[in-house]
């Protein structure tokens, strides 16, 4: 018996695209978490981060055993002295994850990242360590 998988068609929620587009252009949110909606196939905002909100306020934010997609605002100084941003996309999937969430997630992302015009990094994530904050100022910089 050959096991076959449908293909997912996810959506992307208007929502998702216009609160990234909230971070992206207003500054308004520091970090956007969206998950999967599997009854509704679309990818919904779960979470925002204010202005003020620290790294590890967004790493909290994200579930340790579940898959989920998230744009972070990294904003940092230069060696010349100059501000500057960078938005991060990470696709969080930890070992911990369901199978069926991994591969949800794996297949959908190129779809929801490709919505998503104005990334600078893409970062994938199974561990904790692989989205430190270290990890993005090396990259950033």
């Amino acid at each position: 018996m050959a096991f076959r998988m449908a293909p997912f068609g996810i959506l992307v929620a208007e929502q998702s695209k216009s609160t990234f587009l909230e971070l992206q252009r207003k500054k308004a949110h520091r970090y956007v978490i969206f998950k999967i909606d599997e009854k509704n196939k679309e990818v919904i905002v779960e979470k925002t981060g204010a202005q003020g909100e620290s790294y590890d306020d967004f790493t909290a934010a994200i579930p340790e055993n579940d898959c989920r997609y998230a744009v972070y605002d990294y904003d940092f100084v230069t060696e010349d002295n100059c501000r500057k941003s960078k938005i991060f996309f990470i696709a969080w999937a930890p070992s911990t994850s369901r199978i069926r969430a991994k591969m949800l997630y794996a297949t959908s992302k190129d779809r929801f990242r490709h919505e998503l015009d104005g990334i600078h990094y893409e970062i994938q994530a199974t561990d904790p360590t692989e989205m430190d904050l270290e990890v993005l100022r090396d990259r950033a910089n």
